[in-house]
């Protein structure tokens, strides 16, 4: 009888554990996003953290403006423009239709105004301005837009106009969405316009009409969604329902990039369930900031004794979370360095590492060139060296 007994008890224990485990895996829900394509990335590192069908070429909407404002910001930053420069509105750029500021023939907006139109309302006719201005023409700057997309990898996009009006050919995907909106990003000054809600814009000839046109950010997420800072919305009825949306909590920075999705309030909470599960789920540890001064070496044989070097880019991990303490840096210098040195040469790396695998690395750069000391500098070294060590 003890035996019978036994073998019930344990047919008991093996039913309850089978019917736990079967219960687990029909209860537990597959994270799948209402959208034709979509993706989860890391802004600071460029990690992947979600996909779904990122390389399928689809036509982005609206969504194409990433890239107009990207190679604005980087004239920008180049100085071959200035926020305060007047752009002159041509027929064609007035002409666009669809989102737009309603701007005339003949009117001036100054750079500044432009990219607030475009990022705030969604402006057709500011991205053609702005291209003209750029190029010359809208074909010249989106040559330079396929041009950049190259250049960042984007391989799966080809660009035909600026602002994503239905044109045969036009397309990207998910991915190469997320690696523009990560370049974008990395330019401070362009969230002082992702991020307004609501605004105004003068617009018109003076011997017409002007009008105060009232502005509000095609972006909802800017609103309800904390940490919300970008990034662009799209539709068209064949590209459906579009978004690229990035926001920013306790150092992490993410972007969740939507492409069809059916209804506009889809999108919105496809991309906050992304967004979610990234806070959620994983944490940044800053390492180092960009052109932070990392240490300071010993020059051989240069006008100056010593150089700081400092990194190329910004560098933080991304882990799991609770494996924050299982960040490990390793700084790769050279002891000395002999001159000649110029701005940005690469003289080390800074590796990190978890459990001893690595994840990411940056390059250590010189801050500043430093020429080869002449025979009067090495000479005049020598008598300083003397008289220090005398006293």
């Amino acid at each position: 009888m003890k035996g019978i007994y036994n073998k019930i008890i344990v047919s008991i224990i093996c039913f309850t554990l089978i019917f736990s485990s079967f219960y687990i895996m029909a209860s537990a829900e597959e994270f799948n996003i209402d959208a034709r394509s979509a993706i989860l990335m890391d802004a600071s590192t460029g990690t992947i953290l979600y996909e779904k069908n990122i390389h399928d070429k689809l036509p982005p909407a609206s969504v194409t403006k990433v890239m107009t404002m990207l190679l604005t910001m980087e004239a920008l930053d180049q100085k071959q423009i200035a926020l305060e420069d007047k752009v002159l509105i041509s027929q064609r750029s007035s002409s666009m239709g669809g989102s737009q500021l309603y701007l005339e023939p003949g009117e001036e907006k100054t750079i500044e105004e432009l990219l607030k139109g475009i990022s705030v309302a969604s402006a057709n006719d500011a991205c053609v301005a702005l291209a003209e201005h750029l190029s010359g023409t809208e074909e010249m700057f989106v040559k330079r837009m396929n041009e950049r997309a190259k250049e960042l990898g984007m391989n799966d996009t080809q660009f035909m106009n600026t602002n994503g009006l239905p044109q045969e050919g036009h397309y990207t995907s998910a991915y190469d969405i997320a690696i523009m909106s990560k370049e974008l990003l990395k330019y401070p000054k362009i969230h002082e316009w992702l991020t307004i809600w609501m605004s105004t814009m003068k617009v018109g000839l003076p011997d017409k009409k002007i009008t105060t046109l009232e502005l509000t950010n095609t972006n909802k997420l800017i609103r309800s969604y904390p940490g919300a800072n970008g990034i662009k919305t799209g539709f068209t009825s064949d590209a459906m329902y579009c978004l690229s949306a990035s926001a920013s909590r306790n150092g992490l920075n993410l972007i969740a990039v939507i492409l069809g999705s059916p209804t506009s309030q889809v999108r919105f909470e496809e991309a906050k369930k992304l967004l979610n599960f990234g806070f959620a789920t994983y944490s940044s540890v800053p390492i180092v900031k960009k052109n932070q001064v990392v240490q300071e070496v010993t020059v051989e044989k240069g006008r100056e004794e010593k150089v700081n070097i400092i990194a190329k880019d910004q560098l933080s991990a991304l882990v799991k979370k609770g494996d924050e303490n299982k960040v490990q840096k390793e700084i790769i210098l050279p002891k000395n360095i002999k001159a000649p040195l110029t701005a940005g040469q690469k003289l080390g790396e800074i590796v990190l590492m978890v459990e001893g695998k690595e994840i990411h690395r940056v390059d250590l750069v010189s801050e500043k060139a430093i020429e080869s000391a002449s025979a009067i500098d090495m000479f005049g070294k020598i008598i300083r060296k003397s008289l220090r060590s005398k006293k």
